[in-house]
Protein backbone atom coordinates (compact mmCIF):
# COMPACT_ATOMS: atom_id res chain seq x y z
CA UNK A 1 0.00 0.00 0.00
CA UNK A 2 1.57 3.25 -1.09
CA UNK A 3 2.81 5.45 1.77
CA UNK A 4 2.33 2.58 4.25
CA UNK A 5 4.44 -0.33 3.04
CA UNK A 6 7.60 1.75 2.94
CA UNK A 7 7.23 2.34 6.69
CA UNK A 8 6.97 -1.42 7.31
CA UNK A 9 9.94 -2.55 5.23
CA UNK A 10 11.66 -5.50 6.92
CA UNK A 11 15.11 -4.80 5.51
CA UNK A 12 14.99 -1.20 6.68
CA UNK A 13 13.79 -2.34 10.10
CA UNK A 14 16.72 -4.73 10.44
CA UNK A 15 19.07 -1.95 9.43
CA UNK A 16 17.56 0.42 12.01
CA UNK A 17 17.76 -2.25 14.69
CA UNK A 18 21.45 -2.77 13.92
CA UNK A 19 22.03 1.00 14.06
CA UNK A 20 20.28 1.25 17.44
CA UNK A 21 22.41 -1.58 18.86
CA UNK A 22 25.51 0.07 17.48
CA UNK A 23 24.72 3.54 18.84
CA UNK A 24 23.38 2.52 22.26
CA UNK A 25 26.22 2.86 24.77
CA UNK A 26 26.51 -0.52 26.58
CA UNK A 27 27.71 1.30 29.68
CA UNK A 28 24.41 3.12 30.23
CA UNK A 29 20.69 2.40 30.37
CA UNK A 30 18.09 4.19 28.27
CA UNK A 31 14.49 4.52 29.50
CA UNK A 32 12.05 6.09 27.07
CA UNK A 33 8.33 6.57 27.57
CA UNK A 34 6.02 6.25 24.61
CA UNK A 35 3.24 8.55 25.77
CA UNK A 36 0.60 7.48 23.27
CA UNK A 37 -1.25 4.17 23.36
CA UNK A 38 -0.97 3.97 19.59
CA UNK A 39 2.79 3.69 19.94
CA UNK A 40 2.37 1.05 22.65
CA UNK A 41 0.33 -1.05 20.23
CA UNK A 42 2.85 -0.55 17.43
CA UNK A 43 5.69 -1.65 19.72
CA UNK A 44 3.79 -4.81 20.73
CA UNK A 45 2.33 -5.58 17.32
CA UNK A 46 5.59 -5.37 15.41
CA UNK A 47 7.83 -6.80 18.13
CA UNK A 48 9.93 -3.64 18.30
CA UNK A 49 10.95 -4.25 21.91
CA UNK A 50 12.47 -7.57 20.82
CA UNK A 51 14.72 -5.74 18.36
CA UNK A 52 16.16 -3.38 20.98
CA UNK A 53 19.29 -4.07 23.03
CA UNK A 54 18.70 -5.01 26.68
CA UNK A 55 19.76 -1.60 27.94
CA UNK A 56 17.05 0.23 25.95
CA UNK A 57 13.69 -0.02 27.70
CA UNK A 58 10.33 1.31 26.53
CA UNK A 59 7.85 2.39 29.23
CA UNK A 60 4.13 2.81 28.70
CA UNK A 61 2.59 6.22 29.39
CA UNK A 62 -0.88 7.66 30.11
CA UNK A 63 -1.72 8.38 26.47
CA UNK A 64 -4.84 6.21 26.19
CA UNK A 65 -7.92 8.47 26.34
CA UNK A 66 -10.28 5.73 27.51
CA UNK A 67 -7.80 4.42 30.08
CA UNK A 68 -7.27 7.75 31.85
CA UNK A 69 -10.99 8.43 32.17
CA UNK A 70 -11.90 7.83 35.84
CA UNK A 71 -14.77 5.58 36.83
CA UNK A 72 -16.74 8.57 38.09
CA UNK A 73 -17.07 9.94 34.56
CA UNK A 74 -18.34 6.62 33.21
CA UNK A 75 -20.81 6.61 36.11
CA UNK A 76 -22.08 10.02 34.99
CA UNK A 77 -22.75 8.72 31.49
CA UNK A 78 -24.54 5.66 32.89
CA UNK A 79 -26.74 7.85 35.10
CA UNK A 80 -27.70 9.90 32.07
CA UNK A 81 -28.83 6.78 30.24
CA UNK A 82 -30.61 5.03 33.12
CA UNK A 83 -31.93 7.89 35.25
CA UNK A 84 -32.39 10.79 32.83
CA UNK A 85 -33.68 8.74 29.90
CA UNK A 86 -31.42 10.31 27.31
CA UNK A 87 -30.05 8.72 24.18
CA UNK A 88 -26.37 8.48 25.04
CA UNK A 89 -23.97 8.39 22.09
CA UNK A 90 -20.38 7.32 22.56
CA UNK A 91 -17.37 5.84 20.82
CA UNK A 92 -17.09 2.06 20.87
CA UNK A 93 -14.10 1.90 23.23
CA UNK A 94 -16.16 3.38 26.06
CA UNK A 95 -18.91 0.79 26.02
CA UNK A 96 -17.16 -1.98 27.97
CA UNK A 97 -15.14 0.06 30.48
CA UNK A 98 -16.01 -1.25 33.97
CA UNK A 99 -17.80 1.29 36.17
CA UNK A 100 -19.32 1.26 39.65
CA UNK A 101 -21.69 -1.45 40.88
CA UNK A 102 -20.53 -3.94 38.26
CA UNK A 103 -21.95 -1.78 35.48
CA UNK A 104 -20.62 -0.53 32.15
CA UNK A 105 -22.33 1.39 29.40
CA UNK A 106 -22.97 -1.88 27.59
CA UNK A 107 -24.59 -3.37 30.70
CA UNK A 108 -26.59 -0.18 31.14
CA UNK A 109 -27.88 -0.72 27.61
CA UNK A 110 -28.87 -4.26 28.56
CA UNK A 111 -30.84 -2.78 31.46
CA UNK A 112 -32.86 -0.66 29.07
CA UNK A 113 -30.68 2.42 28.68
CA UNK A 114 -30.61 3.94 25.21
CA UNK A 115 -26.86 3.73 24.61
CA UNK A 116 -25.58 3.91 21.06
CA UNK A 117 -22.16 3.57 19.50
CA UNK A 118 -21.26 6.30 17.00
CA UNK A 119 -18.29 6.76 14.71
CA UNK A 120 -18.20 10.55 14.91
CA UNK A 121 -19.59 13.41 16.94
CA UNK A 122 -21.72 14.47 13.97
CA UNK A 123 -23.51 11.10 14.08
CA UNK A 124 -24.93 12.24 17.43
CA UNK A 125 -26.04 15.56 15.93
CA UNK A 126 -27.77 13.74 13.09
CA UNK A 127 -29.54 11.48 15.57
CA UNK A 128 -30.76 14.52 17.53
CA UNK A 129 -32.22 15.90 14.31
CA UNK A 130 -34.05 12.63 13.62
CA UNK A 131 -35.61 12.36 17.09
CA UNK A 132 -36.33 15.92 18.27
CA UNK A 133 -38.67 14.65 21.01
CA UNK A 134 -35.83 12.93 22.95
CA UNK A 135 -32.65 14.40 24.48
CA UNK A 136 -29.42 13.19 22.89
CA UNK A 137 -26.12 13.43 24.76
CA UNK A 138 -22.73 12.89 23.14
CA UNK A 139 -20.19 11.47 25.59
CA UNK A 140 -17.11 13.35 24.40
CA UNK A 141 -13.76 11.90 25.43
CA UNK A 142 -10.21 12.02 24.17
CA UNK A 143 -7.11 14.15 23.91
CA UNK A 144 -6.58 17.08 21.56
CA UNK A 145 -7.14 14.85 18.52
CA UNK A 146 -10.86 14.32 19.12
CA UNK A 147 -11.62 17.73 20.61
CA UNK A 148 -12.00 19.65 17.30
CA UNK A 149 -14.74 17.27 16.02
CA UNK A 150 -16.65 17.84 19.26
CA UNK A 151 -16.34 21.59 18.77
CA UNK A 152 -17.67 21.19 15.23
CA UNK A 153 -20.64 19.16 16.51
CA UNK A 154 -21.56 21.78 19.11
CA UNK A 155 -21.32 24.58 16.59
CA UNK A 156 -23.39 22.55 14.13
CA UNK A 157 -26.06 21.94 16.76
CA UNK A 158 -26.13 25.66 17.52
CA UNK A 159 -26.47 26.53 13.82
CA UNK A 160 -29.34 24.05 13.48
CA UNK A 161 -31.05 25.36 16.61
CA UNK A 162 -31.19 21.90 18.18
CA UNK A 163 -32.70 22.03 21.66
CA UNK A 164 -32.31 18.33 22.42
CA UNK A 165 -28.56 17.96 21.88
CA UNK A 166 -25.86 18.32 24.54
CA UNK A 167 -22.36 17.06 25.30
CA UNK A 168 -20.84 15.44 28.37
CA UNK A 169 -17.37 16.91 27.91
CA UNK A 170 -14.45 14.84 29.21
CA UNK A 171 -11.72 16.03 26.84
CA UNK A 172 -8.26 16.04 28.44
CA UNK A 173 -4.93 17.63 27.52
CA UNK A 174 -1.58 16.00 26.80
CA UNK A 175 0.99 18.48 28.22
CA UNK A 176 -0.38 18.43 31.80
CA UNK A 177 -0.20 14.63 31.81
CA UNK A 178 3.44 14.69 30.71
CA UNK A 179 4.15 17.32 33.35
CA UNK A 180 2.54 15.09 36.00
CA UNK A 181 4.81 12.21 35.02
CA UNK A 182 7.89 14.43 35.25
CA UNK A 183 6.80 16.21 38.43
CA UNK A 184 5.56 13.31 40.54
CA UNK A 185 3.85 14.71 43.66
CA UNK A 186 5.48 14.20 47.03
CA UNK A 187 3.07 11.38 47.83
CA UNK A 188 4.45 9.40 44.91
CA UNK A 189 8.12 10.42 44.90
CA UNK A 190 9.13 6.92 45.96
CA UNK A 191 7.70 5.56 42.70
CA UNK A 192 8.88 8.30 40.36
CA UNK A 193 9.89 6.79 37.02
CA UNK A 194 13.43 7.66 35.88
CA UNK A 195 13.05 8.67 32.25
CA UNK A 196 15.59 9.70 29.64
CA UNK A 197 13.11 10.94 27.03
CA UNK A 198 9.69 10.72 25.43
CA UNK A 199 8.25 9.58 22.14
CA UNK A 200 5.68 12.30 21.53
CA UNK A 201 2.19 11.41 20.28
CA UNK A 202 1.47 11.55 16.57
CA UNK A 203 -2.20 12.42 16.10
CA UNK A 204 -2.28 14.82 19.04
CA UNK A 205 0.73 16.63 17.61
CA UNK A 206 -0.95 17.15 14.25
CA UNK A 207 -3.34 19.42 16.18
CA UNK A 208 -1.16 21.11 18.79
CA UNK A 209 2.18 20.95 16.93
CA UNK A 210 5.57 20.37 18.52
CA UNK A 211 5.82 23.70 20.34
CA UNK A 212 3.97 22.62 23.56
CA UNK A 213 6.66 20.01 24.29
CA UNK A 214 9.51 22.50 24.28
CA UNK A 215 9.19 23.38 28.01
CA UNK A 216 9.80 19.73 28.92
CA UNK A 217 13.08 19.76 27.02
CA UNK A 218 14.09 23.15 28.43
CA UNK A 219 12.96 22.80 32.06
CA UNK A 220 13.35 19.08 32.69
CA UNK A 221 16.15 18.37 30.20
CA UNK A 222 14.16 15.51 28.65
CA UNK A 223 14.36 15.05 24.87
CA UNK A 224 11.09 14.56 22.99
CA UNK A 225 10.84 13.00 19.54
CA UNK A 226 7.41 13.12 17.87
CA UNK A 227 6.87 9.95 15.85
CA UNK A 228 4.32 8.37 13.56
CA UNK A 229 2.70 5.03 14.37
CA UNK A 230 4.40 2.81 11.80
CA UNK A 231 7.20 0.52 13.02
CA UNK A 232 9.96 2.38 11.18
CA UNK A 233 8.65 5.67 12.61
CA UNK A 234 8.95 4.32 16.15
CA UNK A 235 12.38 2.77 15.59
CA UNK A 236 13.75 5.93 14.03
CA UNK A 237 12.40 7.95 16.99
CA UNK A 238 14.17 5.61 19.43
CA UNK A 239 17.41 6.07 17.49
CA UNK A 240 16.97 9.86 17.57
CA UNK A 241 16.39 9.78 21.33
CA UNK A 242 19.52 7.66 21.85
CA UNK A 243 21.54 10.15 19.83
CA UNK A 244 20.26 13.05 21.94
CA UNK A 245 21.03 11.28 25.20
CA UNK A 246 24.52 10.32 24.00
CA UNK A 247 25.22 13.91 22.98
CA UNK A 248 23.81 15.36 26.21
CA UNK A 249 21.11 17.21 24.27
CA UNK A 250 17.49 17.77 25.28
CA UNK A 251 15.49 19.06 22.33
CA UNK A 252 12.14 18.54 20.64
CA UNK A 253 12.65 16.76 17.33
CA UNK A 254 10.01 15.84 14.80
CA UNK A 255 10.32 12.48 13.07
CA UNK A 256 6.72 12.74 11.84
CA UNK A 257 7.39 15.67 9.51
CA UNK A 258 4.95 14.39 6.93
CA UNK A 259 2.06 15.32 9.24
CA UNK A 260 3.29 17.50 12.13
CA UNK A 261 4.56 21.08 12.16
CA UNK A 262 5.80 23.25 15.01
CA UNK A 263 2.57 25.25 15.25
CA UNK A 264 0.09 22.49 14.44
CA UNK A 265 -3.36 22.95 12.95
CA UNK A 266 -4.16 26.52 13.90
CA UNK A 267 -7.67 26.44 12.46
CA UNK A 268 -8.56 23.44 14.62
CA UNK A 269 -6.99 25.15 17.63
CA UNK A 270 -9.15 28.22 17.04
CA UNK A 271 -12.34 26.17 16.79
CA UNK A 272 -11.49 24.50 20.09
CA UNK A 273 -10.72 27.84 21.75
CA UNK A 274 -14.05 29.27 20.56
CA UNK A 275 -16.09 26.46 22.12
CA UNK A 276 -14.05 25.28 25.12
CA UNK A 277 -12.15 26.70 28.07
CA UNK A 278 -9.89 25.16 30.72
CA UNK A 279 -11.36 23.41 33.72
CA UNK A 280 -9.80 24.40 37.01
CA UNK A 281 -9.16 20.73 37.76
CA UNK A 282 -10.03 17.27 36.48
CA UNK A 283 -9.54 13.79 37.88
CA UNK A 284 -7.49 11.31 35.82
CA UNK A 285 -7.28 7.60 36.40
CA UNK A 286 -3.84 6.86 37.81
CA UNK A 287 -2.63 10.46 37.88
CA UNK A 288 -5.06 11.95 40.40
CA UNK A 289 -6.65 15.38 40.13
CA UNK A 290 -4.62 17.68 37.87
CA UNK A 291 -5.10 21.45 37.53
CA UNK A 292 -5.94 22.91 34.13
CA UNK A 293 -5.71 19.50 32.48
CA UNK A 294 -9.12 19.24 30.81
CA UNK A 295 -11.71 21.28 28.97
CA UNK A 296 -15.27 22.39 29.61
CA UNK A 297 -17.81 24.08 27.37
CA UNK A 298 -17.77 27.87 27.36
CA UNK A 299 -20.71 29.86 28.68
CA UNK A 300 -21.67 30.96 25.18
CA UNK A 301 -22.53 27.33 24.42
CA UNK A 302 -23.82 26.39 27.90
CA UNK A 303 -27.13 25.10 26.50
CA UNK A 304 -25.14 22.25 24.94
CA UNK A 305 -23.40 21.31 28.20
CA UNK A 306 -24.92 18.15 29.70
CA UNK A 307 -23.39 18.98 33.08
CA UNK A 308 -25.42 22.21 33.08
CA UNK A 309 -28.60 20.70 31.67
CA UNK A 310 -28.85 17.59 33.89
CA UNK A 311 -28.20 16.92 37.61
CA UNK A 312 -24.74 15.38 37.18
CA UNK A 313 -22.67 16.08 40.27
CA UNK A 314 -19.35 14.31 39.89
CA UNK A 315 -18.69 11.55 42.43
CA UNK A 316 -15.20 9.99 42.50
CA UNK A 317 -15.01 6.21 42.54
CA UNK A 318 -12.09 3.90 43.30
CA UNK A 319 -10.64 1.35 40.90
CA UNK A 320 -10.86 -2.35 41.84
CA UNK A 321 -8.12 -3.15 44.37
CA UNK A 322 -6.60 -5.90 42.25
CA UNK A 323 -6.36 -3.69 39.15
CA UNK A 324 -3.00 -2.04 38.41
CA UNK A 325 -4.21 0.27 35.62
CA UNK A 326 -3.25 3.39 37.57
CA UNK A 327 0.34 2.27 38.09
CA UNK A 328 0.60 1.10 34.47
CA UNK A 329 -0.59 4.51 33.23
CA UNK A 330 2.11 6.20 35.33
CA UNK A 331 4.77 3.87 33.91
CA UNK A 332 5.48 2.44 37.35
CA UNK A 333 4.38 -1.08 36.41
CA UNK A 334 4.04 -3.17 33.26
CA UNK A 335 0.90 -5.11 32.39
CA UNK A 336 2.75 -8.33 33.27
CA UNK A 337 3.25 -7.01 36.80
CA UNK A 338 -0.50 -7.10 37.45
CA UNK A 339 -1.52 -10.31 39.21
CA UNK A 340 -4.81 -10.58 37.32
CA UNK A 341 -3.40 -9.77 33.86
CA UNK A 342 -4.28 -12.46 31.35
CA UNK A 343 -6.06 -14.59 33.96
CA UNK A 344 -8.98 -12.87 35.69
CA UNK A 345 -8.61 -9.79 33.48
CA UNK A 346 -8.84 -10.45 29.74
CA UNK A 347 -10.36 -8.56 26.78
CA UNK A 348 -13.45 -10.76 27.12
CA UNK A 349 -13.73 -10.06 30.85
CA UNK A 350 -11.92 -6.75 31.54
CA UNK A 351 -11.44 -5.62 35.11
CA UNK A 352 -9.66 -2.38 34.22
CA UNK A 353 -9.81 0.12 31.38
CA UNK A 354 -6.29 -0.70 30.14
CA UNK A 355 -7.58 -4.08 28.96
CA UNK A 356 -10.61 -2.59 27.18
CA UNK A 357 -9.41 0.21 24.98
CA UNK A 358 -7.87 -0.28 21.56
CA UNK A 359 -5.04 1.93 22.85
CA UNK A 360 -4.68 0.32 26.27
CA UNK A 361 -1.31 -1.12 27.29
CA UNK A 362 -2.81 -4.32 28.71
CA UNK A 363 -4.88 -4.87 25.58
CA UNK A 364 -1.76 -4.37 23.45
CA UNK A 365 0.27 -6.90 25.41
CA UNK A 366 -2.53 -9.45 25.49
CA UNK A 367 -3.62 -9.06 21.87
CA UNK A 368 -0.14 -9.52 20.45
CA UNK A 369 0.88 -12.41 22.69
CA UNK A 370 2.90 -10.49 25.26
CA UNK A 371 0.86 -12.09 28.03
CA UNK A 372 3.19 -15.06 27.61
CA UNK A 373 5.92 -12.89 29.13
CA UNK A 374 4.02 -12.84 32.43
Amino acid sequence: MKYIDEFRDGDLARGLAAAIRREADPARHYRFMEFCGGHTHAISRYGIADLLPDNVRMIHGPGCPVCVLPIGRIDQAIRLALEQGVTLCTYGDCLRVPASDGLSLLKAKARGGDVRMVYSSLDAVTLAQKQPEKPVVFFAIGFETTTPPTAVAIRQAAALGLKNFSTLCCHVLTPPAIACILEAPAARQQEAVPLDGFIGPAHVSTIIGSRPYEPFAEKHRKPVVIAGFEPLDVMQAIRMLIRQVNAGRAEVENEFTRAVSRDGNQKAQQWVADVFELREQFEWRGLGTLPHSALRIRGAFAEFDAEQRFPLAYRPASDPKACECGAILRGVKRPQDCKIFGTVCTPENPVGSCMVSSEGACAAHYTYGRYRDA
